[in-house]
C-alpha cells in the first residue's frame, strides 16, 4: 500500500472536516422543525441534538 502524499492527506482532513461541519449545519437546521415534522422525517429530536454538538466552526 502506498503512502498518501502530504496534499492528499490535507485535503483529506479537509473534506472530512467539512463534512462534519455539513451534518452539524443540517441537524441544527432540522432542530428548527416541529417534532411531528421530523418524526414524518425519520429523525428524532435527541439524535439531532447530539450530532448538532461538536467543536466550533474553523469557518
Amino acid at each position: 500500500m502506498a503512502q498518501n502524499g502530504f496534499f492528499r492527506n490535507a485535503m483529506n482532513a479537509m473534506v472530512a472536516s467539512r463534512e462534519r461541519q455539513a451534518r452539524r449545519y443540517v441537524a441544527n437546521a432540522l432542530l428548527l422543525l416541529d417534532d411531528e415534522t421530523l418524526k414524518a422525517a425519520g429523525h428524532n429530536r435527541a439524535d439531532l441534538e447530539r450530532r448538532s454538538k461538536g467543536a466550533p466552526y474553523m469557518f
